[in-house]
């Protein structure tokens, strides 16, 4: 119940942060096109989160449960990060970021990594150690930690009505990718640079109000593809089954 209520107050701080600093501005869902929304939607409010999350870690102790992986899974879900890892060097819009400048796509990319920590922070890192330490087994804590950060996305809807629902449904998909990647790289780290990096890939197609970035469709057939050889490999993830 402790780790819900933590998550609702991390959810309020990002969303009502950036609501609050956006008052009084006709700002759209993923609107950061400029610097000054840079800040106002990204990085103030996701910077606030990340401070909470690792503050958090330090009172309770918990920075080797947090950071350090015991698990492993089985060698082949290597596969999970490097199919996403080509991915991301299919999908970021290079022409875009450069059209943008310098500035611009550095804080964008301090901005996303800002989110990587603080969500990989919260959900593999609290979220599997409080779930781990209440005597759950592995496939419950895999399960809970990707449920409530799918569902956490939800908070979206505010800002971008009933199609956060579809994006909750792809947020469990790639929470539980996280999860495996955490497993088999032996810590947080991995996860975190590639969730950072994932998110930069996709909005560095969006950077660029009402042009339409066909490759983003790559990042969609990555998840199928990886969703389909996870599924069937199902029995073989522990490395007990290997």
């Amino acid at each position: 119940m402790g780790f819900v209520v933590l998550v609702v107050i991390y959810l309020a701080i990002i969303q009502g942060g950036a609501l609050l600093l956006t008052i009084g501005r006709d700002v759209g869902y993923s609107d950061m096109s400029t610097i000054d929304l840079l800040w106002r939607t990204l990085l103030v409010p996701v910077g606030a989160s990340l401070v909470l999350v690792y503050a958090v870690v330090a009172w309770l102790g918990w920075w080797r449960p947090v950071w350090i992986e015991p698990k492993p899974v089985a060698r082949w879900v290597i596969i999970v990060p490097i199919l996403m890892a080509v991915s991301i060097l299919v999908v970021i819009d290079y022409g875009a970021l450069v059209a943008k400048g310098f500035a611009y796509s550095s804080l964008l990319l301090l901005g996303t990594l800002m989110v990587g920590f603080a969500e990989e922070g919260m959900y593999r890192g609290l979220g599997v150690t409080v779930f781990r330490r209440r005597g759950f087994t592995e496939g419950k804590v895999a399960l809970w930690s990707t449920v409530i950060f799918g569902v956490s996305h939800a908070s979206n809807l505010i800002t971008e009505g009933p199609s956060a629902f579809l994006q909750v449904i792809a947020t469990i998909i790639a929470g539980y990718f996280f999860y495996l990647i955490r497993r088999r790289s032996g810590g947080l780290l991995l996860p975190a640079l590639l969730h950072a990096l994932w998110d930069f890939s996709l909005l560095s197609g969006q950077v660029i109000p009402g042009e339409v970035y066909r490759l983003s469709l790559v990042a969609i057939l990555t998840m199928v593809v990886l969703a389909i050889i996870v599924f069937a490999r199902r029995k073989h993830i522990e490395p007990t089954a290997s």
